[in-house]
């Protein structure tokens, strides 16, 4: 069976942007009769059929950027948003925000409807069942007929498309080792499991504070939640399972919580315990939101930046959707695309000496 060919590779064999062939195969007059029927013949022969989920494409121009975010509830991804909006008015384009409620289902089909002739190109972060299924078609067939996605937070490194990440594992060693500075010895993380990229990636940040100093890890201090624990219908759920943690580890001095709502509710079932904060245990969570600010006592925390994410991301995407504008743009086979790291930083409060 004869491989089924993609925008890109017509575009790349004609020597012609991936504008031109999406407006030749829909008889643009913008194109010239001669291209139109070399495009159109050469797609003929490789029974070229545009795949729905992009079919808006170069046609037009919607100035419309695409969101896609696992949920509204966490401040972090509120501040995303913020952030790709901002640089977006700026640049003249509106967004569309959708989400996947961390659904692969939801994710497919919001692609599939907003990709057809709404937006111009997609900013997300891909939904934890997603990552479990580890199926990312939809991804590349959306590429592949040349429309960009830029990933944030969430990324996998097999899709071929900018990236917007903070380093999880040299963010997570911050929190680790000033829980180690401040005294700590018995060190608990309570993480997701491994499927979800950024909770694997902290919990290795962990792992490797402690080995720098020289503190053997304990399987019974690392705690790694089920996912849907973090929906609020499941909240009970989750404080009975740091209870287990704390039964089975009387000793903890230091916990490190992979994001905010983990570290607020062991600091709430600390308490419940007897624990003092930050006396007799100390609490560092990743994520700088609400909660962490708020919470009682208020939670030190590793910040991540999301707006700053949010306009990085918007300004990768928006240059290569301009940059496809060009005349002389031909697609590469060896495209580069970029991977923009932001820098975390430590933010001290009432949870830490």
């Amino acid at each position: 069976m004869r491989k089924k060919v993609t925008l890109k590779q017509i575009a790349k064999e004609l020597d012609v942007s991936i504008s031109t062939v999406s407006k030749a195969l829909r008889d643009s007059i913008e194109i010239s009769e001669d291209t139109r029927q070399k495009v159109q013949a050469f797609a003929k022969l490789y029974n070229y059929r545009p795949n729905n989920i992009a079919l808006s494409l170069k046609n037009r121009k919607t100035k419309t950027i695409g969101i896609i975010i696992p949920e509204i509830v966490q401040h972090f991804f509120s501040k995303v948003i913020t952030g790709i909006e901002m640089v977006a008015n700026r640049k003249g384009y509106n967004v569309i925000v959708a989400l996947s409620n961390e659904s692969f289902d939801k994710e497919v089909i919001n692609m599939q409807m907003l990709a057809n002739g709404s937006i111009d190109g997609f900013i997300l972060s891909i939904a934890k069942e997603t990552l479990q299924q580890q199926d990312y078609h939809h991804f590349t067939e959306t590429i592949n007929q040349g429309m960009p996605i830029v990933m944030f937070d969430r990324v996998v490194n097999e899709i071929k498309c900018d990236k917007v990440i903070v380093d999880d594992v040299k963010g997570a060693k911050k929190a680790v080792n000033k829980l180690i500075e401040n005294g700590c010895k018995n060190i608990a993380i309570i993480t997701t499991k491994d499927y979800v990229s950024v909770g694997k990636l902290r919990t290795q940040g962990y792992l490797e504070a402690l080995d720098d100093h020289k503190i053997n890890p304990e399987s019974s201090l690392i705690l790694k939640i089920e996912d849907k624990l973090l929906s609020e219908d499941h909240l009970d759920q989750l404080e009975n399972d740091i209870e287990q943690l704390f039964k089975q580890n009387d000793k903890i001095d230091g916990i490190f919580a992979v994001n905010e709502l983990y570290g607020v509710t062991a600091a709430k079932v600390a308490r419940r315990y007897g624990y003092e904060i930050p006396e007799a245990l100390q609490i560092v969570s990743f994520s700088d939101g609400v909660l962490s600010r708020h919470s009682t006592p208020s939670l030190s925390t590793i910040s991540q930046h999301g707006q700053k994410i949010g306009e990085s991301a918007a300004e990768l995407l928006i240059k290569r959707l301009e940059m496809e504008d060009e005349e002389d743009f031909n697609e590469d086979e060896d495209e580069i695309f970029e991977t923009v790291v932001i820098e975390t930083n430590l933010i001290e409060r009432e949870s830490t000496k």
